[in-house]
């Protein structure tokens, strides 16, 4: 079963592409990241191309619950400890400028924009969420901590942040991106330079971005250390509660909730990609114990890209590529991240200054204790003797029966049953 989003909106079709071109800019990935992107060069007048290898929105983007908003998790006291004040409010201004441009474009398009309070909550460390208020107080940003949450579980309280959305992300995509110069079916196989080479043709361009959710270049950049990806489900409940916001666990194996006109979305059940979890049956049992007169509508699965200390990959791909960019490891926040990125890059790419590039720079320090997780995770699975390898590094696959797929613990690819990849940074079938 698809998400809800699918059900709802029947997205423009575009072309394959089936000749050699030449463009100044070429961008990788049809998700929101790079349809966005798309949308602001084009503002710009500049001659540039979208590649997916697929149909535009059918990976990560249409399996997101669609919040808009400036809380990702307890995001600003870990900013402010580890690179300080000056950091901490940067990121902050970028996401509060992605969540305006949203308001701005939203006035005129139909996608079921609402302005709602976000919750992060903590099950059971108020001192956390103290912490949280007390370092977005020293950048100037006034939250609130509640208490007696709406929700059926029990809270040591949470940080509001007022005045935040959500909205429908295909209806979005839908109305911004007919004009727009895409192809679909497009699927780059290799990249040599700066030419994309697919199955029937290539793509030259001078500069290139990818918005591939995980990019896929391994010789430059080291994102296979720098980024792992993790798991969630959502189910989508008839006759449930209406719990008028947004609500998130401040931990990522935690519990969401936000309402979509008479559905309810439970999400949960999270995991790293390629290890065991609580998957949908967790949320099923919650659903049936807090809610049993719902009926469960839609379920679907969001696979997000996790950085090594929570702040996205936006720039140069790396300190030796000058014309290849990307966006990646936006955690669970994409939709702001996905809007941070297009008009940081649209920025780049037409060379005006961008005043958040060293926060969000691909090359910053990468010495942070999630890196030696990754690379415990990526040689224990090396090493570990399975029939089924990865084609992206030769990792050990993982059999998922809650989703009947090949699963990699060390980057995040998955494969269906019978070997066609269903998620990067793979860049082919198994054999």
């Amino acid at each position: 079963m698809g998400s809800v989003w699918q059900a709802n909106t029947k997205l423009p079709e575009f072309p394959k592409l089936d000749k050699d071109v030449k463009a100044d800019v070429l961008i990788i990935g049809g998700g929101i990241a790079g349809i966005l992107t798309a949308y602001f060069l084009h503002q710009n007048g500049v001659k540039y191309i979208l590649a997916e290898k697929g149909r535009i929105c059918s990976g990560t983007t249409q399996n997101t619950t669609a919040k808009i908003t400036f809380q990702h998790g307890l995001i600003y006291q870990k900013i402010l400890k580890s690179s300080g004040a000056e950091s901490a409010r940067k990121y902050l201004n970028a996401n509060k400028e992605a969540f305006k441009k949203y308001e701005e474009m939203c006035r005129n398009i139909e996608c079921n924009f609402e302005i709602k309070d976000n919750y992060v909550y903590s099950v059971n460390d108020r001192n956390q969420l103290e912490n949280e208020i007390n370092a977005l107080d020293k950048i100037g940003y006034r939250s609130e901590f509640c208490e007696n949450l709406p929700i059926p579980i029990r809270t040591a309280g949470a940080v509001k942040f007022p005045k935040q959305a959500q909205f429908d992300p295909l209806k979005f995509i839908s109305n911004i991106a007919g004009k727009l110069n895409i192809y679909e079916n497009t699927f780059i196989r290799e990249m040599i330079g700066t030419t994309a080479v697919t199955d029937k043709c290539r793509i030259k361009a001078d500069k290139v971005i990818t918005a591939t959710h995980f990019p896929f270049i391994n010789k430059h950049g080291s994102y296979f250390l720098k980024l792992y990806q993790h798991r969630s489900y959502v189910i989508a409940l008839e006759n449930a509660a209406n719990v008028n916001g947004m609500y998130v666990d401040e931990n990522h194996k935690g519990m969401s909730f936000r309402n979509y006109g008479s559905l309810l979305f439970v999400g949960g059940g999270g995991h790293r990609t390629g290890e065991n979890g609580g998957n949908r049956n967790e949320l099923r049992n919650f659903a049936k114990l807090h809610y049993p007169d719902a009926n469960e509508k839609y379920h679907w699965a969001a696979q997000d890209c996790m950085s090594l200390d929570g702040i996205p990959y936006i720039g140069k791909y790396s300190r030796n590529t000058p014309n290849l960019y990307t966006a990646s490891g936006f955690n669970k926040w994409g939709m702001t991240s996905a809007m941070v990125s297009a008009m940081m890059l649209s920025d780049m790419i037409t060379d005006r200054r961008n005043e958040y590039a060293d926060i969000f720079s691909p090359s910053r320090n990468i010495i942070k204790p999630q890196l030696f997780i990754n690379g415990g995770k990526a040689i224990k699975n090396l090493l570990t003797p399975t029939a089924k390898r990865c084609p992206h590094m030769g990792c050990a696959l993982k059999w998922n029966p809650a989703e009947h797929s090949w699963d990699c613990a060390c980057h995040g690819s998955r494969f269906s049953d019978n070997g066609k990849v269903l998620d990067n940074p793979s860049n082919g079938n198994l054999k």
